[in-house]
């Protein structure tokens, strides 16, 4: 099994220095791709485009292959310009979010992907971006490992295939700010509360269960996806690359021991082990791989 690993945009409001200390330590991380940007709300300006694309050549000279991501939501035309500055002044390939990000990307001829929030179900979907210039997909997250197999092997040669393979899933956006409501303050004005919550804000059921994670205008899931224990099958889909989403506490180990399963140095099983033990955000899950149970639970022991 030969696959490549991705770590996907910072889904989180983490201050400039975090983010440029995180970067720093990710050139020398043993990964081949990165996607930098911010993909949820245009809000949150503490890297500048300028400084995306900084981090981008100072990732691409440490030898990794880097794509900027898009907004996923785009409410106004300031976002739509922000997005057609992205492309039309970069030089890095673009991660498309929305519909007016891949139109962009197409029209200027940009290598870019097809960014989960672009839903593609089907092979014939998957072919149409294919013949826009697309080089790569991540498919939606609710998708299982056999329905990607399905779509990525009735499309056309050369496509990478890539899923999401570590993090908590992001599930949908809306132009209210979740995380604002809750704190009792108005969306456009913040103060940026959502930077008190580097792995989002975990919301319980009424039963006390950890349900969902609210991340500004963003929902997610509370436990973490992990495919790590399904990599025969998803090599077996036509899969190439496991993207890993960034989280605060030992995201630096998580690549370790999903890179040492790939390079051979220990098994799936020991790496999993070390994953639950360790301070996570959320438990693992991976109910979505197999649809044997919902999404939220841990289907390996069941």
């Amino acid at each position: 099994m030969t696959f490549e690993l991705t770590v996907g945009p910072v889904q989180y409001h983490w201050p400039r220095e975090t983010l440029l200390r995180f970067y720093a330590d990710l050139a020398d991380a043993p990964v081949e791709q990165v996607v930098l940007g911010e993909v949820v709300c245009s809000r949150r300006r503490d890297l500048k485009p300028t400084d995306w694309l900084a981090l981008a050549r100072e990732l691409q000279q440490a030898g990794k292959r880097v794509w900027l991501g898009t907004l996923a939501l785009i409410e106004t035309e300031a976002e739509l310009r922000a997005v057609r500055g992205l492309v039309d002044e970069g030089d890095v390939g673009i991660e498309a979010n929305d519909a007016a990000a891949v139109h962009l990307a197409w029209r200027a001829g940009r290598p870019w992907r097809i960014g989960l929030h672009v839903n593609v179900y089907s092979a014939p979907a998957l072919a149409e971006y294919i013949e826009m210039g697309a080089v790569a997909w991540v498919p939606p997250v609710e998708l299982d490992i056999d329905a990607i197999g399905r779509i990525a092997q009735g499309a056309p040669a050369g496509i990478d295939t890539e899923v999401w393979a570590f993090g908590r899933l992001p599930l949908a956006l809306s132009a209210r700010c979740f995380t604002a409501r809750h704190h009792g303050v108005q969306k456009d004005h913040c103060g940026f509360i959502c930077q008190n919550d580097p792995d989002g804000l975990t919301m319980q059921s009424q039963e006390g269960q950890a349900f969902l994670s609210i991340n500004g205008i963003q929902t997610q899931s509370a436990a973490m996806q992990c495919w790590l224990g399904h990599l025969p099958a998803l090599a077996a889909a036509g899969v190439r690359s496991l993207r890993l989403s960034p989280c605060s506490r030992g995201f630096a180990d998580v690549i370790r021991l999903h890179h040492d399963v790939l390079a051979g140095n220990c098994t799936a099983a020991d790496a999993l082990d070390a994953l639950q033990a360790m301070p996570l955000p959320g438990p693992l899950a991976d109910g979505y791989a197999h649809r044997r149970t919902p999404g939220l639970q841990w289907s390996l022991n069941a």
